[in-house]
């Protein structure tokens, strides 16, 4: 296994990751090898694994025009300040439904980052899949865990591939802030912001009920 896992998405096709040791899904470890393909058209038979679905439906990976703009906005409170990049996330709703006193749906501004004690919005923040959130305390800001973790995806319950432990991303540009330790990958094929996800598996039916 090499030190560093890679995951390369393929153009047009799926996600090729070498050296990866940690698998898994809500059922536990999935065995895999040095080398394996893992389906982001959303339409394989043997999910998480790629079978070819993506050429005969003729997926494409290209990032649309009328994404979410990969814009980080940063909302400044008395001890805390959030930062925000709606243009990767995965809309997990661990924020909204942790903590809805600070995440605040169909409200402008959606954040008040005084609605709650640093502590619990630093510890919300820290349930980011995609790593759209950080927060900045002091001045410093905080973005990825501080004891390092094994590099590891899972896969979600019809979702994402949610990558922890900084698998290297190659060749894809992240988004304006974004943490390169954790993030979110398109599984289900409809994210406008290929390779990650936009929550578009929300609207689209993906279903995967083998993981």
């Amino acid at each position: 296994m090499s030190a560093r896992p890679t995951i390369k998405p393929l153009p047009d096709g799926p996600y090729l990751v070498k050296g990866l040791d940690h698998l898994s899904n809500r059922k536990g470890t999935i065995p895999c090898r040095d080398a394996v393909a893992l389906c982001r058209c959303g339409g394989s038979a043997k999910k998480p694994f790629c079978d070819g679905t993506h050429a005969r439906i003729g997926f494409s990976s290209a990032k649309l025009p009328d994404r979410v703009p990969d814009r980080r906005q940063s909302y400044a409170g008395r001890r805390i300040t959030i930062h925000d990049n709606r243009g990767i996330c995965a809309h997990a709703g661990h924020c909204t439904d942790g903590l809805p006193a600070v995440f605040r749906l169909r409200q402008e501004p959606w954040i008040d980052p005084d609605g709650a004690t640093p502590e619990e919005i630093a510890a919300t923040i820290r349930q980011c899949p995609s790593g759209a959130l950080s927060y900045s305390i002091d001045g410093v800001e905080r973005r990825d865990p501080e004891e390092p973790r094994p590099p590891a995806i899972f896969v979600a319950p019809n979702g994402p591939y949610a990558v922890t432990g900084g698998p290297e991303l190659a060749d894809c540009e992240f988004g304006d802030g974004a943490s390169r330790e954790h993030y979110t990958l398109c599984r289900c094929g409809g994210s406008k912001n290929k390779p990650f996800c936009d929550g578009s598996h929300w609207h689209n039916g993906f279903r995967d009920d083998d993981n």
